[in-house]
Parts: C-alpha cells; sequence; structure tokens
C-alpha cells in the first residue's frame, strides 16, 4: 500500500486545474494514442523513479507539474524505494488516470481524511481514504 497526505492531494489537484485554465486544458496522459480520453481534471498516478501523484495541467514550455510523492516511496527520502516500488506499482514505468471529482468526493465524505491509500493487485488497483479521529 502507497499513502499520500491529503494536503498534497489536494495541492496536485488544484495546481492541475490552475496550469489546466492558464494555459488551454489538460495534458493527455496516453502519449497521444487516445486523443481527447482522460483530459480532464485528474491527477496522474506515476511509477518511475519513486510512485507519486503529478498534476495533469497543460504546462508552458521548460515549466514542470507538482508532484507529491507517496510517503513509502519518496527517493528523497526513502533509501528503499525502489522495493516498495517493485512491490506496489511494479517493476515497469507507468501512468495511471484518477479523476478529480472522484478523489473529491471521497474526501468530502470522509470528514477525518488524513491520507489518500493505494493498495495494488495484479490487475487492478483499490483507492481508499485513511481517517483519523
Amino acid at each position: 500500500m502507497l499513502s499520500f497526505p491529503i494536503e498534497f492531494v489536494r495541492a496536485v489537484i488544484a495546481r492541475g486545474r490552475a496550469d489546466a485554465e492558464a494555459n488551454g486544458g489538460f495534458r493527455n496522459p496516453h502519449y497521444g494514442l487516445h486523443p481527447g480520453r482522460d483530459e480532464q481534471p485528474g491527477v496522474w498516478l506515476v511509477g518511475d523513479h519513486g510512485v507519486y501523484l503529478c498534476s495533469n495541467g497543460k504546462l508552458p514550455d521548460g515549466e514542470r507539474p507538482l508532484v507529491a510523492y507517496a510517503l513509502e516511496c519518496d527517493p528523497r527520502i526513502n533509501d528503499d524505494w525502489f522495493e516498495v516500488k517493485l512491490m506496489t506499482f511494479g517493476g515497469d514505468d507507468g501512468v495511471e488516470f484518477i479523476d478529480a471529482a472522484q478523489l473529491e468526493a471521497m474526501i468530502a465524505a470522509t470528514p477525518n481524511a488524513r491520507h489518500l491509500g493505494i493498495s495494488f493487485q495484479p490487475d487492478s488497483m483499490e483507492l481508499f481514504i485513511i481517517e483519523w479521529s
């Protein structure tokens, strides 16, 4: 399982919307293979050098998106990040789109939300909210 603090999830969604408003829409996570698909508010769950959420608004040339690393898989602070990536996201690099409306509804339904949790199965992933009272 990987976890992301809720305030970071909200920040990544907000940055994607702000970038989209300023720069003409949302980026396509499918490298142009599926034009129009998933070009909406959301986040990308990216597995490469660590696992992180990435804002998806279009960016001016040279600008970088906002990213929020999973607490368990941040190469800047966790020496075991590669093993964690292998056990969760897998060995291959990749991108999964997660709809902002879905995330925001999950967060709103959980008043004491503290983290977004993501668990991985061989052919699926599960999103859930971790709360503290």
